[in-house]
């Protein structure tokens, strides 16, 4: 009997299907983040690649995260080392050196190199190991209009010196952008980073090279204030012959334009190729993964020539397995093997920390010779000390014992003095009396301190620490004592605390007197009854106000333009000079103050338009019967009786202005060198854009928060006093 009941089990076992009796598994889960947009070229390639994987791995499931570029790295920075980031990251290799200082990334061992670009892989060693596998290329090539220029490029000079139409410029690139001057300055032979990590854009070679750029700007050949946005407008409509960028041009360029890429031809004037800056993208392990061996199975996929010839033919990218360039439509696709090409002659970027601090101060003084006309070694100089500044040894750790037990007896003062209220028996029957009131703020409690009070304790704690990144160590009272005293410079240098704080204050009264003025007469206008369209003007008046400010911030920026803008037409048309509107702080800072003023006085219109609704007319008539004039009935009944709608609003108002970092950071992006930065935006710079020091911008978000409560204290009674 036994006999036939295990043999009919093993013939059930045989017939059934094998997922009836297989063990259910869990795909293990492995995060793959990447700074690629959204919906790019790139990003779908990528998508399809790691399809493909979960395919081949079923036992394995992908999850991608896109990230904003200009946050990438503080993210990964701050995730990776609390096990909150992701198992593999797709990133430049220039931040290796970064992330190997705050140990977030693991070594390949015995990674199979073989097939990969040699130049490429030896970009991502540090010392004998290797951290990354090479996905891709980017370097700069030169783009020619085949309408505008057919010919050779025997070097640059050729294509600048050529013939063309009136509104047609040589050439189109990012002059006052220190990526794309490297290439002049790399055919000098100058460097903007040595390997040392010292500050290299100074020098002889570094002023030719930048004094040709400015030539050229001067005598028409390349545009002046260039952004990456009007290179593509330029090039694409057919009003520049030539264009340095990367690949990334070529995806907005117009299907009708007739266009070709060569590399980046010599420059006579140095008697060397200009030689851009070439970085490699590449897939790293992060430390702390929960799933390291799916990781690394992940990043081998992601170089292995299949899913390297998807990322080509899809993404458009420049693949660094070498294996990938023998199917027949890579091989035959000039666009990628002009790239290709243009990548191996080009030089690797350098991978030390401080190559992501040098732009700012290279840029600021591009600007102030391409802008403002300085002399050029000194513009330079003050770039190095601009830097100089930026990579100053961080304060020195000091013993938090002091620290600890002062908030140790605060915490048993305020103990002492809530048990001590307790003991009162009045005290304690007014808390029960209070307890079922209490029950309905409790979840109110909760999420104000959780959304509000804990974020502000843990910045207010950041504060007390220096490093960069999440490499902090406790400094104390540095980091205030650093940034009241100027870091130890001038008290009004550019760029010091109280310069900025004095900008800053200029900024708030300027725009709040422009708002509650401009805001305040268009709705006396507005609110007299015989006025026709009333409700049509109401919603003009107010879109400035309801469309989101960056949008705004970024089309004022646009009007201020020094070739293309509005603004400058219009004063061209009157027989005025163009004005280069970012050259001088005057002109910039006037930018921003118009830019926010159309922002803001739709606001104080609407509380004053409602404030005088709420005014009885029967004031107005006791007025007119005692003969007052109209201003006398403005200043004696209006004016009082808008005071209390008006002040809080005013309160309101100046907290936003402020703390308006939108409008300063997209209009003049604290230009020129730094002189429009207010306190808000300064804090941002040093803590996102100078190294990642947290510590030294919490300090500042601190005392921005200690002014703002001063402030509001002393003259919030004051404004919101009846009238007498």
């Amino acid at each position: 009997m036994s006999a036939r009941v295990a043999f009919l089990a093993a013939c059930l076992a045989a017939l059934a299907p094998a997922h009836v009796f297989a063990q259910e598994t869990t795909p293990e889960t492995v995060q793959l983040w990447h700074a690629y947009g959204d919906g790019s070229a790139e990003e779908r390639a990528l998508r399809e690649v790691v399809r493909d994987f979960e395919r081949a791995n079923p036992n394995v499931r992908v999850e991608l995260l896109a990230n904003a570029f200009g946050a990438y790295a503080s993210k990964l920075e701050s995730a990776i080392p609390t096990g909150r980031g992701p198992d593999v990251f797709i990133d430049a290799h220039e931040r290796l050196a970064s992330y190997l200082e705050r140990r977030i990334v693991v070594p390949l061992e015995g990674a199979d190199v073989d097939g990969l670009e040699p130049s490429h892989v030896a970009a991502l060693r540090s010392g004998d190991r290797l951290y990354g596998l090479p996905l891709s290329a980017k370097c700069a090539a030169l783009y020619l209009n085949d309408a505008l220029f057919d010919g050779d490029v025997p070097d640059l000079e050729t294509v600048l010196e050529a013939s063309y139409p009136n509104d047609v410029r040589p050439l189109v690139f990012e002059a006052e952008n220190a990526y794309y001057v490297a290439s002049f300055v790399h055919a000098f032979g100058g460097r903007l980073l040595d390997d040392e990590g010292h500050y290299a854009f100074v020098g002889p070679e570094a002023e030719r090279a930048v004094s040709f750029i400015a030539d050229a700007v001067k005598r028409g050949q390349v545009p002046e204030e260039t952004s990456g946005e009007l290179v593509m407008r330029l090039f694409g409509s057919g009003r520049a012959a030539a264009a340095i960028s990367g690949p990334w041009l070529a995806p907005d360029l117009p299907s009708d334009l007739s266009w070709r890429v060569v590399p980046l031809p010599s420059l006579r004037a140095a008697g060397a190729p200009l030689r851009p800056y070439a970085t490699i993208e590449a897939a790293f392990l992060a430390a702390e993964s929960d799933a390291p061996d799916q990781a690394r199975a992940l990043a081998r996929y992601l170089v292995s020539p299949e899913a390297a010839a998807k990322r080509a033919r899809i993404g458009r990218q420049v693949v660094s397995t070498t294996a990938a360039w023998d199917d027949p439509e890579l091989a035959n696709d000039a666009f990628l093997a002009t790239f290709r090409d243009a990548s191996r002659d080009a030089v690797p970027m350098p991978t030390h920390p401080n190559m992501r601090v040098v732009f700012e101060p290279a840029m600021r003084a591009l600007r102030r010779v391409l802008r403002g006309g300085a002399a050029v070694p000194d513009a330079l100089e003050g770039g190095a000390r601009v830097f100089d500044d930026l990579t100053r040894a961080m304060p020195a750790p000091r013993d938090p014992t002091f620290a600890l037990v002062g908030l140790g007896l605060a915490l048993l003062f305020v103990v002492f003095t809530w048990v001590r209220r307790l003991r009162d028996p009045n005290e304690r029957l007014a808390l029960r009396a209070s307890i079922p009131a209490y029950k309905w703020l409790v979840h109110a409690f909760l999420a104000v301190g959780l959304l509000v009070v804990l974020p502000l304790v843990v910045g207010a704690g950041t504060s007390f620490f220096a490093g960069r990144g999440t490499d902090l160590h406790y400094v104390g009272l540095a980091n205030y004592a650093d940034i009241l005293s100027a870091r130890g410079g001038e008290l009004l240098a550019p760029g010091s605390f109280w310069v900025v704080l004095l900008v800053t204050v200029l900024w708030t009264v300027l725009n709040l007197a422009l708002h509650v003025g401009i805001g305040m007469a268009l709705a006396l206008v507005l609110h007299r009854p015989n006025l026709k369209l009333k409700g049509l003007y109401r919603v003009l008046l107010i879109l400035p106000w309801a469309v989101p400010s960056y949008v705004t911030a970024l089309a004022w920026k646009g009007l201020f333009h020094r070739q293309l803008g509005a603004i400058n037409a219009i004063l061209e048309s009157l027989g005025a000079d163009p004005v280069s509107w970012f050259a001088q702080w005057s002109t910039a800072f006037a930018a921003n103050l118009a830019t926010n003023v159309w922002l803001g006085f739709p606001f104080m219109m609407v509380v004053t338009l409602g404030a005088l609704a709420g005014i009885p007319k029967d004031l107005y008539e006791a007025a007119d019967v005692d003969g007052a004039t109209r201003w006398q009935r403005f200043r004696h009944v209006t004016l009082p009786m808008l005071r209390p709608a008006i002040a809080p609003a005013v309160a309101m108002g100046a907290v936003w202005t402020f703390n308006m970092f939108n409008v300063v950071f997209l209009v003049s992006g604290g230009e020129p060198e730094g002189t429009t930065e207010i306190l808000v935006s300064e804090a941002y710079r040093w803590a996102f854009t100078r190294g990642s020091q947290y510590g030294y911008g919490a300090a500042y978000a601190v005392l921005i928060f200690g002014i703002l409560v001063v402030t509001t204290r002393l003259f919030g009674r004051k404004l919101t006093e009846a009238p007498a």
